[in-house]
């Protein structure tokens, strides 16, 4: 069913159709956490580290998909708004054969440079093989992962953020029982788990796109042989790209700090890779509410709804902080027994190192909590080039401070944890006042 955001009380609405969408994600982040705890408890310390360090580049290379899917959802948001079907279609037509060429382009692009990673990445030998063998079953679900995004942004659009979840689940329910029958049950080792994980992904994107075609009229032109015009891909372009290149960034910077973790050895990488998951699931909230606060946004300003809009942004905030201030104490008082989940009890040094990590990062995720918004709030009002901006300023930041301060004795590694806060916490200040001194130009 599709809900209509430009009607209605404004944080019931906000929050309805955000709810379906955080726990949705909240569900694709357990059958992230389901590779990694399987092979964390059952497959030891190095194949944890491979799957974590291949976890990291995935994110990457799906993040240009990501972004170019929620870049194009933001323009369907607004068409929507508008109540321009003709628009509407056009933005599809150009969006579908946009995105998948990059697609194609990425996938043979991920299988040719695939050595390459190895000396990118740092990667010490005793892990390679096994991640090596990770990534050349994961590459095959580039496609899967296009087709899950693409048709999920359009639903969100349209104001449809339960679909979406109904597909996770069945996905993240059907990866874990996957991965326990073929790492546990079958011996595949990290081959199984990332079997169980490609499987999932193409029930979730084949099934959404099912679904989609079947159930709304303005997709079913993407099979015609209509024209796409020059002027929607470029409308698209405008929209996608910038968005594209924000995610590409972010996760870019992520991967850059992969690499130099990875120069730490397996136990730093060990104990980065569990952190991560754990750090991921606890602000995943606040980020789906981000983008679902962005829907809200795009269709009040398609429909020109300033009022709307400004109430909106004041519960988004608060809203936002309150949760990022509980999680916040959560992650510090129970660093430890989080961390447990993925690592043998023996492994002091892995858990004393995720800890720090954890208590570290947890401390600030009011900064990511915000810039969460500051992304959502710039990519629905038509200027995503101030996301990328932001994305630059955080990321820039935490890679650069990364490799200066882990060079000092007395950071050592932990200054690659403190890196992150300070990068969030600039880009907060830099998009906040942007906002403020550009406040008529932004509604």
């Amino acid at each position: 069913m599709n809900t209509d955001l430009t009607r209605g009380p404004v944080m019931k609405s906000m929050l309805r159709f955000a709810a379906p969408m955080i726990l949705g994600n909240l569900l694709q982040q357990c059958y992230n956490i389901a590779d990694t705890l399987i092979v964390g408890k059952f497959l030891g310390k190095n194949a944890l580290a491979a799957v974590g360090s291949s976890f990291t580049l995935m994110t990457f290379l799906t993040s240009i998909l990501l972004g170019l899917c929620m870049g194009s959802g933001a323009l369907f948001s607004i068409r929507f708004g508008q109540k321009d079907e003709a628009g509407l279609q056009d933005s599809i037509r150009a969006s579908f054969v946009l995105i998948g060429a990059a697609t194609v382009f990425l996938n043979v692009l991920a299988f040719v440079c695939l050595d390459f990673i190895q000396t990118f990445l740092r990667v010490p030998d005793i892990v390679w093989d096994l991640m090596r063998n990770y990534l050349l079953i994961i590459f095959c679900g580039i496609a899967a992962t296009f087709l899950y995004n693409y048709f999920a942004s359009f639903l969100r659009a349209v104001g449809n953020s339960v679909v979406p979840l109904f597909f996770l689940a069945v996905s993240a329910v059907l990866n874990i029982i996957l991965d326990l029958w073929f790492v546990l049950g079958l011996k595949l080792d990290v081959a199984g788990a990332a079997g169980a994980t490609l499987i999932a992904q193409y029930v979730s994107g084949i099934g959404i796109a099912v679904y989609a075609i079947i159930q709304c009229p303005q997709l079913r032109t993407i099979h015609r042989r209509c024209r796409v015009r020059l002027n929607s891909i470029r409308e698209i372009a405008r929209f996608s790209v910038m968005t594209c290149l924000q995610q590409s960034v972010m996760n870019l910077g992520i991967l850059m700090v992969q690499g130099l973790v990875n120069s730490f050895g397996p136990t730093v990488m060990a104990a980065f890779a569990a952190a991560v998951k754990i750090d991921a699931f606890a602000y995943m909230p606040v980020q789906d509410f981000g983008n679902a606060f962005s829907t809200f946004i795009a269709q009040n300003y398609g429909a020109q709804k300033t009022e709307r809009i400004r109430a909106g942004l004041k519960g988004a905030v608060l809203t936002s902080m309150c949760f990022c201030i509980v999680i916040s104490g959560l992650v510090w008082v129970f660093a430890r027994p989080l961390m447990t989940l993925f690592v043998e009890a023996k492994e002091t040094k892995t858990i004393q190192e995720g800890i720090c990590y954890l208590r570290i990062e947890g401390a600030f995720y009011c900064g990511i909590g915000c810039l969460f918004l500051l992304y959502g709030l710039y990519r629905a009002l038509g200027k995503p080039e101030m996301s990328v901006v932001l994305t630059v300023i955080s990321l820039g930041t935490r890679v650069a401070l990364a490799y200066v301060l882990s060079a000092i004795p007395a950071f050592d590694v932990t200054g690659i944890w403190w890196s992150v806060p300070i990068g969030w916490i600039l880009a907060d200040m830099t998009g906040i006042i942007y906002y403020i001194t550009h406040r008529n130009k932004c509604q």
